[in-house]
């Protein structure tokens, strides 16, 4: 890739932003991020130039996007999805002010992350070719990202807008927030603490997070990506019990109370997709295995905890 070209990565300081922008930066990238707060110290980069802006406001946002991006991707929105509204508005408005502004000033790639609560309560393995309605997905954050996908394939087939959404998994990897479902275990264990859990017997899908940036580099280069919707995960679910013990015999620690939790009436208990589409589309399939991904996870976490 040529050093002159520039990426924007919405974002950008959180754990895929970071990993992404890293990537980025090795390929000879130009990098900018945008997001509401600066990045945590162990994701700052010094050679990223960081924007801080609210993608919900359109002006502000239009104000800080002057240059050319050749490519965009939007990994944006609120974390907190117990706060409905801003998680609502900041996953959907703010993809639609992203792509109505680039829209004046086309990349040659507009990658949405989206998501795999998409596909609502349809039986996995999930396949692209799934439609949800809306009203039929459960979460505000799963109905925000599935309206933003809705509106961007309408603008790709109306505008030949350049959008590829990527329908997310389970991402795990070093640096990623410690309120996450690994991180949470692997912590604990490495405290060797009694911690609640549910009977552990869902099924999902864990993908490493070096993994998913592959996929937005693929996604960026591939023209025949565009207007597509592509499943990213490992298409191997765990169940989640399994995992826990895995951990916790690894690290000699931690004791696991399973049945504490009651599961959400809502729940799924298989989330897991099909990824022969990635292959065909953008050439990628998974490299990291679960087992290397999660010693390399653990060793992060012992590490950092020294």
């Amino acid at each position: 890739m040529s050093s002159k070209k520039n990426i924007l990565i919405v974002g950008g300081t959180g754990f895929i932003g970071y990993h992404l922008a890293k990537k980025s930066l090795s390929k000879g990238l130009k990098v900018t991020s945008i997001s509401t707060s600066p990045p945590k110290k162990i994701r700052y980069l010094s050679r990223v130039k960081y924007i801080f802006c609210d993608i919900c406001n359109k002006k502000k946002l239009e104000k800080n996007i002057k240059k050319k991006f050749e490519y965009v991707v939007n990994l944006g929105g609120y974390v907190d999805h117990s706060k409905k509204q801003k998680t609502f508005k900041s996953h959907y408005l703010g993809c639609k002010n992203l792509a109505e502004i680039f829209l004046k000033k086309p990349p040659s790639a507009f990658i949405q992350m989206g998501s795999s609560i998409e596909y609502g309560h349809f039986r996995s393995p999930h396949r692209e070719n799934f439609f949800c309605k809306p009203k039929f997905v459960k979460s505000v954050y799963g109905k925000a990202k599935l309206l933003s996908t809705i509106y961007l394939i309408k603008l790709f087939k109306k505008k030949r807008f350049p959008a590829t959404i990527l329908r997310l998994y389970l991402s795990y990897g070093p640096k990623q927030d410690e309120n996450r479902f690994l991180p949470i275990i692997i912590k604990s264990c490495i405290k060797d603490k009694t911690f609640a859990c549910s009977e552990g017997n869902q099924l999902r899908d864990f993908v490493h997070v070096n993994d998913v940036v592959d996929a937005i580099m693929k996604s960026i280069k591939i023209k025949k990506a565009r207007g597509e919707i592509i499943n990213i995960g490992s298409g191997k679910p765990l169940k989640l019990k399994k995992i826990i013990n895995y951990v916790s015999t690894t690290l000699n620690g931690g004791k696991p109370e399973f049945g504490k939790i009651k599961l959400r009436k809502d729940e799924i208990l298989k989330m897991y997709p099909n990824i022969k589409k990635a292959r065909k589309k953008i050439q990628w399939k998974p490299k990291i295995l679960f087992k290397k991904g999660i010693l390399q996870t653990i060793r992060y976490y012992k590490n950092d905890s020294r």
